[in-house]
Order: structure tokens, then sequence, then C-alpha cells
């Protein structure tokens, strides 16, 4: 039980497992590539301050957020490395993104001319690079259009702005079938190729993401942003990543149990009638904790070293589960929601598969209620 959390459901987070990760994906990036640690969404809902402190111990110097709040929490934190903007930034906001020494990316010269008089104005240089959309549908100056390299051009000729390089984002680098990704690194490396011709240098041009970082090394360029594979959430479609950890595990203490005769009704809409005696336990932990709520159709934990299936519908702060199966099962006893124990593991990708999602969206889910405790 996890006391100083106030509540019996809390979430586990392996920091050995991350730097485990680290060490991994350091061992399979480019000679020459650096790496950037992708911590936004509270670094997949794992906690930004302390996974960042582990990414600074083992050498990484580059993070990726995605909204000015993200970047603000770091500098106050004191991280000291390049924080880069993955998204879009308003014009209106060029006085905090100089204020904070953020790395932004333009998709128009407009916003370019905002964040070079700014940084003019407070006598600082300031990164920047060229957003591509080389077939992801996003963001981006078209990477065929031949107007998109004489705009990054001028951007680059702008007092008060250093252009870094352009990056873009694969679509699908996950895929058995290569042939689009192929596609979209032919158009990145065009438009790189056509910017360099006209005497620009680049040394942060970036393209790989998980996918790519770990199977993919003539994307890696200057810069690989992997993102869910530091937490364990990434498996290729073409081979399962060897040595990766989940980093998360999620669990709760049973509060209380209770033994129920056949056709008693369980959660909201009579979603379970039981079909015989019955021993049902309760979580204090609901859908409002990340669980999805139409997982309890497939679903089930692990109690005692045997799983356990939901027993009606996932309420908002409760859950209630079916262990008449279970021997000698009391009111205090650990419940693996999310995670391994012994032999058995429930993945984020297996409850995402239950509910039509991704492992992403399940992890990151977890941190508006739920009190995390961090195992060195």
């Amino acid at each position: 039980m996890f006391k100083e959390g106030l509540r019996p459901a809390w979430v586990e987070i392996d920091l050995k497992a991350l730097e485990n990760n680290i060490k991994i994906i350091q061992s399979r990036v480019s000679p020459g590539s650096e790496i950037c640690g992708i911590v936004k969404a509270n670094a997949y809902g794992h906690g930004v301050l302390e996974c960042v402190r582990v990414m600074e111990r083992n050498g990484i110097r580059n993070f990726g957020i995605s909204t000015l709040s993200e970047a603000i929490q770091l500098r106050k934190a004191g991280v000291q490395g390049r924080i880069i903007m993955l998204g879009l930034t308003p014009e209106m906001y060029v006085d905090t993104v100089v204020e904070y020494n953020i790395m932004t990316g333009f998709t128009d010269i407009s916003y370019a001319k905002a964040l070079s008089e700014e940084a003019v104005k407070r006598g600082k240089v300031m990164e920047i690079w060229g957003v591509v959309d080389t077939g992801m549908g996003r963001i981006g100056y078209q990477a065929k259009d031949p107007q998109a390299v004489e705009e990054i051009f001028a951007v680059s000729q702008l007092p008060g702005l250093k252009l870094a390089g352009i990056f873009s984002h694969f679509s699908t680098s996950d895929f058995e079938d290569r042939s689009y990704a192929d596609k979209q690194e032919r158009r990145f490396n065009h438009i790189r190729e056509a910017l360099m011709e006209k005497g620009l240098s680049f040394y942060l041009c970036s393209l790989a993401n998980s996918p790519a970082t770990m199977d993919r090394p003539s994307s890696h360029f200057d810069l690989c942003r992997p993102g869910g594979i530091f937490y364990g959430r990434y498996q290729s479609g073409v081979t399962l990543v060897p040595g990766i950890q989940p980093v998360m595990s999620i669990k709760a203490n049973i509060v209380q149990l209770k033994n129920v005769p056949e056709g008693f009704s369980v959660s909201y809409e009579r979603s379970l009638i039981t079909k015989r005696p019955s021993t049902i336990a309760t979580l204090a932990m609901g859908y409002a904790d990340g669980i999805p709520r139409p997982w309890w159709e497939k679903g089930k934990v692990i109690v005692n070293g045997q799983y356990a299936p939901f027993a009606g519908v996932i309420c908002m702060d409760q859950c209630m589960l079916d262990v008449t199966d279970i021997p000698n099962v009391q009111v205090g006893d650990e419940v693996v929601v999310m995670g391994r124990s012994g032999d058995l593991f429930i993945g984020a990708e297996d409850i995402a598969a239950g509910v039509g999602t991704i492992g992403n969206n399940i992890t990151c889910g977890c941190d508006a209620r739920l009190p995390y405790l961090y195992l060195e």
C-alpha cells in the first residue's frame, strides 16, 4: 500500500526501466546524430521532471515538448538543455519564446519575422527550424512546393535568428510496408538538399520518430526524436525491440469484498448479473483515473497471481472485479491493473487493443488524479 499517496490506488514509475530503455535507444542511434527526448504530455503520463532528470543523467540534452507551458515548466525546474517546440506557436507569444529560450518551428515567414524582431529587441539570437510536411498532413510547408525552399531560405537571412535545420514527421514508420515511409524520406531529402544547394548548412535536421530511430538509420540525420519507446510504449510492426521495458504500472488495493447470490446486479445499467454465487471486490479507482470505461467487457486485472475479470461497467471513481475463483482474497490485497505480477502481464497495449486505441493514449490518461510512486 502506498500510504503517502492518500488513496488506495497509484501509479508506479520504474526509473531503472527508463534508464535501461535510454541505453538501448542510444545504442541504435547513428554516429553523429543526437537524441531529443520527447517529454510532451507530462512525458506521456510518466512525470516529466523525474523523467527529464534521468535523461539528463544519461547525457540527453534536447527535449521535445508541445506547449509553451510545458517548456516553461522545464526552464523553471532548472533544465538548461535545448527545449524544442514540436507544434506551432502563435506570434503573440514570441516574447515568451525569447524569454525562456525555446526553439520553435515556423511554417510561414510572418511568425519568423515576429520572432526576429523580438530577438533583436532583446539582443538575443534564437534557434529556429522549418516545419516540413512530407506526408503526415498535419503542419508544415509542403515538401514539394518550390516556394517553401524560397521562404525557408528567406527566414535564414533574418537578423536575430539561427536556422538550425528542418524537421518532419513519419506517418507509417512502424508499418511492415515501408513504401510510404520511403517516399516521405525522399521528400525530406529533396527539400533538405535544395536548401543546401542555396548555400545553407544545417546542424539539426530531424525526421526519425521512435520506430525510425530503432530500425531506419537512413532517417537519423542530425537528431532522432524517440518518444513512446523511452517509456516502453513502442512495438514495431516489423520486430519487437529487444530489451525495451515498460516504465509504468498501475496498482490498487481492494477496499471491499462482498459475497453475493446468483442473480445479483453489479454496476450501472445492471451491466453484470451474476450467474452463480460470487465474490465481488471493489477498487477505489475508475475511468477518471485513466481506465477506459469500455475495458470492462474484455478487460482483466491481476489479483494474487491470477487474472480476474471486471464485474460490470467501470465507474468514474470505482470499479468492481469478480474474484470468485481466486482463493484467499482479502481487503487490502494489491491488484495490478496494468503491469507485471510474476509471470502475468497486462500492458498498456493490451488495454488499448481492447478499446480501440493505442498504448500512449492509456498512459497519458493516468496523471489527473492518481498519486505517483517513483522507483529508483
